[in-house]
């Protein structure tokens, strides 16, 4: 186990336990694809254990590479100064490990498969109103409107592999929920599903349920086998950047 690198697949936390819980039935996943290989969860803030308690567990089974995947669905301040720092002051304290950060998730084609599917599974209830069907694609929302505007083509591109019209909306800005049901009530819309744009469960989805509590919403990404198969690739590809690199 030692002669590969750990993967170290990092959440962001929160306070909703079933968030941690969430993302390690993910991690269970993970570890279950490919046996043998030492996967460990790590949050970045709100849940133990913490990136810092990993990579010291990491380094003292005797790892001298890692592989740092972070389980976040856009490149913003988490992934570009937070975990980076992180990991940083953790190899000054362990000089004999390699951490290497891979990519973020982003907005994956099989991930945007897998919104697919749980926008399926809960339509499938709605099987009896052939009424035409809207999706608000609900995602956390940024302060950057640059970011927004890459999420946004989340909808977009649910909307092509569905043939259901969609809205982008956000927890945390505008467009809100009930904006983006606005919207599709004008296009036509005559039935809601709600797709959260979210990994796990947590208050910004309960927030979303608040703000549009007679609507279907569907379930969170979750564990899913189209986000193993991403968490590997990108664990792959950051090794094989590695060794051409150091070619």
């Amino acid at each position: 186990m030692r002669g590969r690198p750990a993967l170290i697949a990092v959440a962001h936390g929160s306070r909703d336990p079933r968030s941690a819980a969430t993302m390690a039935a993910v991690v269970v996943e993970l570890a279950a694809a490919r046996p043998g290989f030492d996967v460990r969860l790590a949050f970045l803030d709100l849940n133990a254990p913490s990136v810092e308690q990993v990579v010291d567990a990491v380094a003292a089974q005797g790892h001298t590479r890692a592989v740092v995947v972070p389980l976040l669905l856009g490149n913003a301040f988490h992934a570009r100064v937070d975990l980076p720092g992180l990991l940083a002051a953790a190899h000054a304290r362990h000089p004999q490990l390699q951490l290497t950060q891979a990519e973020v998730l982003g907005p994956d084609a099989r991930l945007i498969g897998a919104l697919r599917d749980r926008v399926s599974e809960a339509a499938d209830s709605l099987a009896a109103q052939p009424n035409r069907l809207g999706i608000a694609v609900a995602a956390v929302g940024s302060s950057s409107a640059a970011a927004n505007t890459r999420t946004a083509e989340v909808a977009r591109r649910l909307a092509m592999l569905t043939g259901y019209i969609t809205e982008i909306c956000y927890a945390t800005t505008e467009p809100s929920l009930p904006q983006a049901i606005s919207r599709l009530r004008t296009r036509g819309a005559d039935n809601i599903l709600v797709a959260p744009w979210f990994l796990a469960p947590g208050l910004l989805t309960d927030r979303l349920v608040s703000a549009a509590p007679d609507v279907l919403h569907a379930n969170v990404i979750g564990p899913h086998s189209a986000l193993t198969d991403i968490v590997w690739n990108r664990y792959d590809a950051t090794i094989a950047n590695a060794l051409t690199l150091s070619a």
